[in-house]
């Protein structure tokens, strides 16, 4: 059996990478190493960026609602600022676990004719010039499949960057920690400990509201090597853990959940090899100080989704597939950096407190804070131009605005829903007009609008992923036309 793309890892990455390419019609298959599926998770909140792509594909009314509530805090380093203004209205957290994100991409997966396998580990991998060949060990045995593309979402310690030879930077040691949610004796005894401390950090979190001594108890050590993955976690691993950090091991009442995590910081040192490739922790695995693992992650799936179904139905212009390296490497690379930046600031507390104090007044700043939230988060791509006037919105993701068009007024972010690309032109006579697209009129939508002060242009071409390609007036044909052809072939 041979499939376009075979995606190792059901994730949050490969599950959105899995719905881009369902949406596209490309025959996709999943495999995922465990046989049942957690209804708990260590994250818990969705980003703001990642809801507004589930806007723009129609989705966000799955995830989330008016009644869902919001995490209106950031931090640095555990140094806390409020969001509020105008960054209260982009940057703002939902709270939603990340297992019930999965579930709801695993759901829209399959609905779109995605194959999801569970008790499916990939223990071999070949490639050669038309394809590439996993060895599978499953529930009734081991097998062979093959697949055009294959996209490693398997997270740190990835089996496919291993197998396919991928190179990492190792930009850090490695870190540990544990997560458990669990019942307390009295909740005032594990919230007094919370904090930073000489060997590392101890938090605690509210998970029942109705129940203040049902809470989540999380850990994380520097320059420590978690246990091996085969170990199973312990509720005596989660007590020693917390006492050796803190002095002192919590009464427990009952453990609901627990998981443990860590490993070096790494960096892929490029994203693809041949027809595998990377996405999520498989390909920057980070400490969770960061808080925006599965922003990134996503992101990743959704940059690389588009440009595979291109491939797959042979209209991918040269050299689009590279571009995935191209424009998200970097925003790895940032995202490393953003969470090792902060270590300096947690631990050892009584060395640190002189930086963290400069840190908060920093953070009173709101230009500092907005810089810090939205430097992961707020990616513009650094699009080349074509030698018309530079505009600010090339590579930023197309702003939600309201556009006048024949059928009313309309948000401009579900034009996207179709998961094509989109381009944006007048819809009355006297502002120039449009050249003629239907050449591409398999995989661009053409929606008649007037000219948008937000956006500053007559004419926009956005691409599949949201992200603004071309700007300019609509009378510029050549121009907008080398920029359909640049991306859309």
């Amino acid at each position: 059996m041979s499939d376009p793309v075979i995606i190792v890892g059901g994730g949050a990455a490969g599950l959105m990478l899995a719905c881009e390419l369902g949406l596209a019609e490309v025959p996709t298959v999943v495999l995922e190493r465990r046989d049942e599926l957690p209804e708990r998770s260590g994250g818990m909140l969705l980003n703001a960026h990642i809801a507004d792509f589930l806007r723009m594909r129609g989705l966000a009314g799955r995830f989330f609602g008016p009644d869902t509530p919001t995490w209106g805090r950031s931090h640095f380093g555990l140094v806390y600022r409020d969001i509020d203004g105008e960054l209260a209205k982009t940057d703002y957290d939902l709270i939603v676990p990340q297992w019930r994100s999965e579930q709801l991409l695993r759901e829209r997966a399959v609905e779109l004719g995605v194959e999801v396998r569970l008790g499916a580990e990939v223990v071999g991998l070949e490639q050669d010039a038309a394809g590439v060949t996993l060895t599978v060990a499953g529930r009734d045995g081991a097998g062979r499949m093959r697949a055009r593309y294959v996209v490693g979402c398997d997270g740190p310690g990835s089996a496919v960057a291993q197998a396919a030879g991928f190179d990492f930077d190792v930009l850090a040691p490695s870190y540990y920690g544990v997560i458990a949610d669990v019942v307390v004796d009295d909740e005032s005894q594990a919230l007094f400990r919370a904090g930073s401390y000489p060997d590392g950090q101890f938090g605690v979190l509210p998970v029942n509201p109705a129940d203040p001594c049902e809470v989540r108890l999380m850990t994380v050590e520097f320059d420590r090597e978690p246990p091996g993955g085969a170990v199973p976690v312990t509720v005596h691993e989660i007590r020693s853990t917390i006492e050796r950090i803190t002095g002192r091991a919590p009464d427990l009442r009952a453990v609901r959940w627990m998981t443990r995590y860590g490993s070096p910081t790494r960096l892929a040192r490029r994203y693809r090899v041949g027809r595998v490739f990377l996405a999520g922790d498989a390909a920057h695995p980070h400490p969770p100080s960061s808080g925006h693992g599965m922003n990134t992650a996503v992101h990743d799936a959704v940059n690389l989704g588009w440009k595979l179904a291109a491939a797959v139905r042979g209209w991918a212009p040269a050299g689009l597939l590279d571009t995935y390296d191209d424009e998200r490497r970097p925003v790895g690379e940032r995202a490393c950096r953003r969470a090792l930046a902060q270590i300096p600031l947690q631990t050892p507390l009584e060395q640190a407190a002189p930086l963290r104090e400069i840190f908060a007044e920093l953070m009173r700043s709101d230009e500092v804070n907005a810089f810090l939230v939205q430097y992961v988060t707020k990616v513009r791509y650094p699009f080349a131009g074509d030698g018309g006037p530079a505009h600010p919105l090339l590579g930023a993701v197309l702003p939600e605005v309201s556009l006048r068009t024949p059928d009313g007024v309309v948000p401009a972010g579900p034009l996207l829903s179709s998961g094509r690309g989109l381009v944006l032109g007048p819809g009355r006579s006297g502002e120039g007009t449009l050249p003629d697209l239907s050449a591409w009129a398999d995989r661009l939508d053409v929606v008649a609008a007037e000219p948008s002060a937000e956006l500053g242009a007559q004419a926009v071409l956005v691409r599949p992923d949201g992200h603004i390609a071309w700007l300019g007036p609509a009378d510029a044909h050549d121009r907008l036309l080398l920029a359909v052809k640049t991306w859309f072939g």
